[in-house]
């Protein structure tokens, strides 16, 4: 049996190399630089991902702690967002801290190249079979590993393998994305709800030369088919259609589904957790800081199941419940024409909204309360 180049078993074996992979191998390393870990993927980097493209604040702080450089010059700094509700409602701030717009492509090769220069290998290939055995964990009957950290995404076969739930139907986006030559607003995150049964929004996010447009919807039962969600972008972002050699469509397991962590030596991170937040579809957050914490997971060896699921609790488990309850009241347009109303009236709950979206925040007292007078007055 090898492991890729050696005999033996390696430490961690990391299926998948996106921001969640990458994280995780990088954290592995910064608490363990002598590690042996594997970074498996079946694409070669750079490759293109169906993404807005939109990296928060909270995402890059979270990249500093790992001690990743760099990431500031890969894509421009967007100080403001603006988001209209579905009944004409308007919030247009500056964000407390400023987000950038870096596309995938160039996004994740940058952090894939951070974690080999920290010392993981990268290697290009796809993960079909698990094997969890006394001690380790064998894939494809020849890599073997003390710990399997699955962050292989949507369509996770590390998942799949596990044995965990299929994501319904109600806890699955489904999004188009194209970029356009055009650019709506050069300094904001432009959001535009949408109208209809299930919640959704099309986006438009400025990069040098033109913007990631999409649109996407919160339920798959509304996600209709490709030109039909290219008629709704339309409607929703007139004059500004995406080159149709970009346009790309995806499905993302929101966090409003079953979440699997179970005990052994076989972790899940990202998308392949069914993290996305429900409210936003921001995914990389969630990533990042779960490849994290199971990067330090990894560590326990047998008891890195444990170990996650407990981690994965404390960090995320009061940010899930508010972005679950909050996204059983999104489909009522009143609800989204007051949120937008409070945060135009107020910075503070802007703010707070803004880290439920795209960070770990939850609904603080003073956001509900303006949020619930808000409603009040649109409906009296």
């Amino acid at each position: 049996m090898t492991s890729c180049g050696g005999s033996g078993v390696v430490d961690v074996a990391v299926v998948g190399a996106g921001p969640a992979g990458a994280a995780a191998a990088l954290r592995v390393l910064q608490l363990r630089p002598d590690a042996q870990v594997l970074l498996l993927d079946a694409a070669a980097f750079p490759r293109d991902k169906t993404c807005g493209d939109g990296i928060s604040a909270h995402v890059l702080e979270l990249l500093a702690a790992l001690g990743v450089t760099g990431v500031a010059e890969l894509g421009p700094e967007v100080a403001g967002m603006r988001m209209r509700s579905p009944g004409g409602r308007v919030v247009s701030r500056v964000c407390a801290r400023p987000n950038r717009v870096i596309p995938r492509q160039v996004f994740d090769a940058h952090l894939v190249a951070a974690a080999v220069a920290r010392g993981a290998q990268l290697v290009r290939k796809r993960v079909r079979a698990l094997d969890v055995r006394a001690g380790h964990v064998v894939l494809d009957g020849e890599i073997a590993a003390r710990v399997v950290i699955g962050a292989d995404g949507a369509n996770s076969t590390v998942r799949r393998l596990l044995g965990a739930p299929r994501t319904p139907p109600s806890a699955t986006a489904v999004a188009i994305r194209g970029y356009a030559p055009t650019t709506l607003a050069p300094d904001d995150l432009v959001i535009e709800f949408a109208k209809g049964r299930f919640p959704a929004y099309a986006w438009s996010f400025p990069l040098p030369a033109g913007s990631n447009v999409g649109f996407g919807v919160f339920d798959r039962r509304g996600g209709a088919n490709r030109a039909e969600l290219l008629d709704r972008l339309a409607e929703l972002l007139p004059g500004h259609d995406p080159d149709p050699a970009t346009v790309r469509g995806h499905h993302l397991p929101l966090s409003t589904g079953p979440r699997h962590h179970p005990d052994g030596r076989v972790l899940l991170a990202g998308d392949a957790a069914a993290l996305v937040n429900p409210l936003t579809g921001e995914g990389i957050f969630d990533a990042v800081a779960s490849g994290v914490l199971a990067g330090r997971a990894a560590l326990e060896g047998d008891a890195a199941g444990a170990a996650h699921r407990a981690a994965m609790h404390r960090s995320f488990g009061v940010h899930h419940q508010h972005g679950a309850i909050l996204a059983r009241l999104v489909p009522h347009a009143r609800f989204l024409d007051a949120a937008v109303a409070a945060a135009a009236r107020s910075q503070k709950v802007f703010d707070a909204a803004v880290d439920l979206g795209l960070g770990r925040g939850t609904a603080t007292v003073h956001a509900l309360a303006s949020v619930v007078g808000r409603y009040v007055t649109l409906s009296g």
